[in-house]
C-alpha cells in the first residue's frame, strides 16, 4: 500500500468528485496521461484504434491532407540529395 499525504488524498478526491469517477480512477487516468507526457506509456494498452471504415477512411484523408501541403511547399534546392548531403558535410 502506498502511504498519501492528507493534501495528496484531498487533492485526488477532489479530481474524482468533479470528474464523476472513483478516487482510484482518477488517479490512474492522472498517472497515465503524466506517463503518456513524459513517454513511459506509448499506448493506452486497452484503447484499440477504431478499425472501422469511417475511421480508416478519416485517418486515409488526414495522411493525404499532409502529403498535399508537404507535396505543395516550394523546392528551396534544386540538387540532387547526394548533392545536396555533400555539400552539408563539407560544412
Amino acid at each position: 500500500m502506498i502511504n498519501l499525504t492528507k493534501e495528496t488524498v484531498v487533492l485526488a478526491e477532489l479530481l474524482a468528485a468533479a470528474q464523476g469517477l472513483s478516487v482510484e480512477e482518477a488517479i490512474r487516468q492522472a498517472l497515465e496521461a503524466r506517463a503518456r507526457a513524459a513517454g513511459v506509456l506509448l499506448r493506452d494498452p486497452q484503447m484499440r484504434r477504431d478499425q472501422s471504415a469511417a475511421a480508416i477512411a478519416a485517418r486515409k484523408a488526414s495522411v493525404d491532407r499532409i502529403v498535399a501541403d508537404i507535396a505543395a511547399m516550394p523546392i528551396l534546392d534544386s540538387g540532387a540529395p547526394r548533392e545536396i548531403m555533400d555539400e552539408l558535410n563539407a560544412l
